[in-house]
C-alpha cells in the first residue's frame, strides 16, 4: 500500500461520505446540521444515558465544547437532559422523539441515494463494494481507537 493509494482511500471515503450527507440533507429539506453536533447525536443514539464527561472522552473533545453543542441540540429539540438519580451532579443525555424521527428520515433518504448510485455501477464493482462492507467498518473501529 503506498502513499498515494491511501490518500486515493482517503479522498474517496470523504467525498462518499459529504455527497451522501448532502443529497441525503436535500432529500430532507432540512439544513445540514454540523458535523459535531451530528457526532453527538450518533454516539447519544449509540450510547442512550452517556454523561457530557463521557461523551467528550469518547469523541475526543473537551468537556466545554461538547458541553456546547449538547446545549444547542437541547435547544434544537433534537437532545434531552436528565439529571442521574444516583448523582444528581452528572447528566445523563438521550435524543427525543424528534430526534429519532429526523435521523430515520435521513437513514432512509441516505439508504435511497446510496442504492441509486450502486446501481448505476456494474455488478462486479457493487459486490466488491458490498463484499468489503465489514472490512470497512473494522477500519472505522480501529480509526476510531485512541493512540
Amino acid at each position: 500500500m503506498t502513499e498515494e493509494t491511501l490518500s486515493q482511500l482517503g479522498a474517496a471515503l470523504g467525498d462518499l461520505h459529504r455527497v451522501l450527507r448532502r443529497r441525503a440533507s436535500q432529500r430532507t429539506g432540512r439544513a445540514l446540521l454540523p458535523d459535531a453536533q451530528v457526532e453527538v447525536l450518533r454516539l447519544v443514539q449509540r450510547q442512550p444515558g452517556i454523561s457530557v464527561r463521557e461523551a467528550a472522552e469518547r469523541l475526543g473533545a473537551a468537556a466545554n465544547t461538547v458541553s456546547t453543542i449538547v446545549g444547542e441540540l437541547t435547544s434544537a429539540g433534537l437532545l434531552r437532559r436528565d439529571r442521574d438519580p444516583a448523582d444528581r451532579r452528572t447528566v445523563r443525555l438521550g435524543l427525543t422523539e424528534v430526534a429519532r424521527e429526523r435521523i430515520a428520515a435521513y437513514g432512509q433518504h441516505r439508504r435511497e441515494v446510496l442504492a441509486a448510485a450502486l446501481a448505476g455501477l456494474d455488478a462486479a464493482d457493487r459486490e466488491q463494494l458490498l463484499a468489503a462492507v465489514p472490512a470497512l467498518t473494522r477500519l472505522a473501529d480501529r480509526a476510531a481507537e485512541p493512540r
